[in-house]
């Protein structure tokens, strides 16, 4: 945090663009962005100060802003001004500049180690910048060099506070390379060369933790200098004594955390395996933590527990397959594995109690396919090993799994009970795996275990025991296979004699009976209990979430089975939709299980069992038409019509037959006595009554449109006797108010019926009204509708891939789609500029089949390269140069004697489109861009190399990560 110093005044100081780049007028800019309330001005004295860093100029300025009188805001400026100097402008630098700045710059440090802290660190970390761009050429006696001057004492600062200047660059120096962007050979190289500096580091930092009067300071920098270069791949085995320190050093309770981030931060590296004699080395010290963390477990030191179950699994997780192969030392790797075994036993619940235990389930799944990759003859004898282990892994996770009290978890917190869902969402996952291992045994020993619970007297169980069990079987079955398993009859024959009497047991069953639906599709004489049990739930608002998902999931998978109980499942459900007992989302769920059951019936029965299902819903709409328009009933109409939406888009008669093909030939022909369309037409002008009273509700307008979409997706060909007054009503919406759900609507229209004859008029009609009144909205200001910009690309990205017949209609001007994607280029959201740059890929894909397009393009293709050109200089949302490099492309591939002409001519203004280019850059990128009519990947690389001259950054690192 800043405070404002004595001697800086907080009167408001002007900078000018044109203000010279002197010490003074830095320091004025400098209290006008700290202390200046109007952030416009604040914003401008950044802007000026960005600029004064990369002037000339600074190479001057910031060492003047380093004087022992500036205030430490200053100095810290001046520091990373160096920084960025030396960082973006080495080249700049002669030799001799080079040479000196090096010089001076250690001083600085020297100068610094007692302090400002933030100035020391700032200008380690310059120093840095410097070593790496000097070290594989003009200075490779960088590291020894600086050891010798801070060791020397030369300077201001002594003892301690030298030490500590050394140790911080020392540690800012891989943390550097790191943060900087190299390529790749170079990044090798550097990496290499620090490396090889270790060896004669590690004594000094050794001698660092042990000389007499070592302040706890120096052994925490101590500790981050090890960590930082551990990064860098260096040789571990003559780190073994550093790490010895660092265990030794977890006996200090203001160090703990510091040695713990800095042993995980060394047993993480990857790339260790080849030192596999010191990792062996390593679990001895492991194991000696025990004494450590059994007492902060007694204790309740979750912070020591959590670090020290952190450092057993860095160790075993990230070399399990190294130490597996050392089979001659599997008695001390059995023992690490036992160690993490106890800290996924820690008692307590996660994440109230403990936060140790979540840490080490991912090992459960390291170590089993590890073990899997093995030779067979070291598979067999790890399994015979470790499949008791994992037995009792079973127990302890279910046991970890159990819920507390139901007064304790009362008190939980909102996030608490989140944290604790997600884990047992992690726990769930970790049996999955196991199953893998231990197989159809793991299911029969969880199926004698519950069958226990709930048949032996003498056995005294808690709810939390049984649901333990079942969120087991659930797990497995979830995804695993099981239609083999032996147990899955008789689970099916306990769970009616389970009583439900808490939430999340009760929720727990019935998520266990959702995941054996597909085998109960295969074995229906077990559906009747079963389905018992889940309507039941169904009028019980508290289990709603898994009670529907159940029930859908059932409708689903054995829809055929369910003919018989059809109507107690329509009884139940209308019941308790009319009752109003599950939520909005819920209800939706639970009509799209509906409309898998109906789908499953007789045709002659699906209208008497639809009809009486949805008449409430339609008198509602009858009544909601009359209503005026407020925020009840207008969360009533999206009610209603999210209702008839889940229930449309699973409701398929069709599917019985062959699955129609969209655009083919063969298509299924419509039937004409469709229930699903009778009652579209039925509430068609009920929803359009309704929709000219809340043509401007998004959220009114968008579930209409969602309804009528879902419909379609489902009915397919069966959805034709709609096309037209659908079209019709498309076009009254839209030109009333534009809206984003409109467009989208019409894109499926397109997709399904453009290819028809009998709708092409239609559409072609609909689509020449959505293009004019587009226009309008692009001349009144589509600067506010982002979102009905972006679907209107999509909508004609969807007609030239589908139907670009379309453009040949007279009444349809493809230049008004090609002036409303230019205009798009310049909005700042990323999603519209990627539309719009699909849509002129496609656009140009077209240039000889449509003729209006090749005419827009000779006419006005300079505008659309200038526009292009404005995107990669700069003007573009990030991450958007491929897009339009596709189109650059497109042009290359289909137009290359228009591109010849307009890509010169747009090039042509001084200046434009940055006044970083020279005109011999513009000539070759013209060449490139010219002779790239092949690869696409090659044309990207152009424009991002384009991109990068338009900004003056070429051969900067920035650069290597562009």
């Amino acid at each position: 945090k800043i405070t404002k110093p004595k001697n800086m005044s907080a009167d408001p100081v002007q900078i000018s663009d044109s203000a010279e780049f002197t010490v003074d007028a830095v320091e004025r800019a400098l209290q006008q962005l700290y202390y200046d309330p109007d952030m416009t001005q604040k914003s401008m004295a950044q802007k000026w100060l960005t600029q004064a860093q990369a002037s000339r100029q600074a190479w001057h300025f910031s060492w003047a802003l380093l004087s022992p009188d500036k205030v430490p805001e200053i100095q810290f400026f001046g520091a990373s001004t160096l920084h960025t100097k030396i960082t973006l402008h080495w080249s700049n630098l002669t030799p001799e500049q080079r040479e000196s700045l090096r010089s001076q710059l250690i001083a600085r440090v020297i100068q610094f180690a007692c302090g400002p802290k933030m100035v020391l660190t700032r200008l380690s970390v310059a120093l840095a910048s410097l070593i790496l761009h000097a070290l594989l050429d003009s200075w490779p006696t960088a590291v020894p060099d600086l050891l010798q001057a801070f060791q020397s004492g030369d300077g201001a600062a002594e003892g301690a506070a030298r030490y500590l200047a050394l140790l911080e660059i020392i540690a800012v120096l891989p943390e550097e390379l790191q943060s900087r962007s190299h390529p790749m050979e170079r990044r090798a190289q550097l990496q290499g060369a620090l490396a090889q500096e270790w060896s004669s580091l590690c004594p000094i930092l050794h001698q660092l933790l042990y000389q007499d009067g070592s302040e706890g300071r120096v052994k925490e920098q101590v500790l981050r200098c090890v960590a930082s270069w551990f990064a860098l791949d260096v040789d571990m085995c003559k780190s073994e004594d550093l790490l010895e320190d660092c265990f030794a050093l977890l006996k200090e309770p203001q160090l703990f955390d510091t040695a713990v981030e800095t042993i995980v931060s060394a047993l993480s590296q990857p790339d260790c395996q080849r030192y596999a004699d010191t990792l062996l080395k390593m679990i001895p010290l492991v194991l000696g933590l025990q004494e450590q963390l059994k007492r902060a477990v007694e204790d309740r030191d979750m912070e020591t527990s959590h670090g020290i179950c952190r450092i057993a699994v860095a160790l075993a997780e990230t070399h399990c397959k190294t130490l597996l192969e050392k089979v001659a030392h599997w008695q001390g790797f059995q023992a690490l594995v036992s160690m993490i075994l106890s800290c996924t036993s820690i008692p307590g619940h996660y994440p109230v109690d403990e936060t140790s235990s979540s840490l080490t389930l991912t090992f459960w799944y390291t170590l089993q396919d590890d073990i899997s990759s093995l030779e067979m003859e070291k598979q067999t004898l790890y399994l015979r090993i470790y499949r008791p282990v994992y037995f009792q892994l079973v127990d302890v996770l279910l046991l970890k799994a159990h819920f507390p009290s139901e007064q304790d978890y009362t008190s939980w917190s909102s996030d608490d009970k989140e944290q604790f869902r997600t884990y047992r969402v992690d726990i769930s996952d970790t049996l999955m795996y196991v199953y893998e291992l231990l197989g159809p045994e793991l299911l029969r020993n969880l199926y004698d275990k519950l069958g226990a619970l709930l048949t032996d007297k003498t056995l005294s169980s808690s709810w939390q025991d049984i649901e333990a069990m079942l969120f087991g079987f659930q797990s497995v079955a979830e995804t695993v296979d099981i239609s083999y398993s032996d147990v899955i009859p008789g689970l099916i024959g306990l769970i009616p004699l389970i009583t439900a009497n808490n939430v999340q047991l009760a929720e727990t069953i019935m998520l266990t009976i959702g995941s054996l639906a597909e085998w109960l599709a295969d074995h229906s004489l077990m559906l009747p209990g079963i389905l018992r049990v889940v309507l039941q739930a169904l009028s019980s608002a508290d289990l709603s979430v898994a009670t529907v998902s159940t029930l859908k999931r059932l409708c689903r998978e054995c829809r055929h089975d369910l003919r018989p109980h059809a109507d107690n499942i329509l009884a139940a459900s209308q019941d308790s939709l009319i009752k109003r007992i599950h939520k909005s989302t819920q209800s939706m769920w639970l009509m799209q299980a509906l409309g898998y059951l109906l789908s499953a019936l007789p045709d002659e029965e699906v209208p008497e069992k639809l009809l009486p299902l949805l008449s409430p819903y339609i008198q509602q709409l009858e009544t909601l038409t009359n209503q005026t328009p407020d925020p009840s009933s207008k969360l009533s109409v999206v009610h209603v019509l999210g209702l008839l939406s889940g229930l449309f888009s699973t409701l398929d008669l069709n599917k019985r037959g062959e699955a129609s093909e969209v655009g083919g030939a063969g298509r299924t022909q419509p039937r004409p006595s469709n229930p699903v369309v009778v009652v579209l037409q039925q509430v068609f002008p009920l929803i359009q009554t309704l929709l000219s009273k809340w043509l401007k509700e998004t959220e009114v307008v968008g579930a209409a449109c969602v309804m009528f979409e879902k419909s379609m997706r489902t009915l397919v060909c069966g959805f034709a006797p709609l096309v037209t007054q659908l079209c019709e009503l498309i076009g009254q919406l839209f030109t009333v108010f534009p809206q984003a759900s409109v467009l989208d609507l019409t894109r499926q229209l397109v997709h399904v019926f453009a290819c028809e004859k009998e709708h092409f008029a239609s559409i072609t009609a609909l689509l020449e009204l959505i293009t004019n009144v587009t226009m309008s909205v692009f001349q009144h200001g589509a600067r506010d509708y982002p979102d009905v910009v972006d679907s209107f690309m999509q909508l004609h990205i969807q007609v030239l891939k589908r139907k670009p017949d379309l453009y040949l209609s007279k009444g349809l001007d493809i230049k008004v789609v090609f002036y409303c994607g230019i205009l798009s280029f310049k909005f700042p959201e990323a999603p519209t500029v990627k539309s719009t740059c699909i849509l002129f890929t496609e656009l140009i894909s077209h240039c000889e089949d449509i003729p209006a397009v090749r005419e827009v393009l000779q006419e006005d293709g300079t505008l659309l390269l200038q526009t292009l050109l404005e995107a990669i200089s700069g003007q573009a949302p990030g991450g958007l140069l491929e897009h339009v490099a596709e189109v650059l492309f497109s042009l290359s591939r289909r137009c290359p004697s228009l591109l010849l002409a307009q890509l010169r001519e747009a090039l042509l203004p001084n200046g434009f489109p940055s006044i970083l280019l020279r005109p011999q850059q513009k000539d070759r990128f013209c060449q490139q861009v010219l002779r790239e009519q092949v690869s696409k990947w090659r044309m990207r690389d152009i424009v991002k190399e384009f991109a990068l001259m338009c900004q003056g950054l070429p051969g900067t690192e920035f650069a290597a990560s562009y």
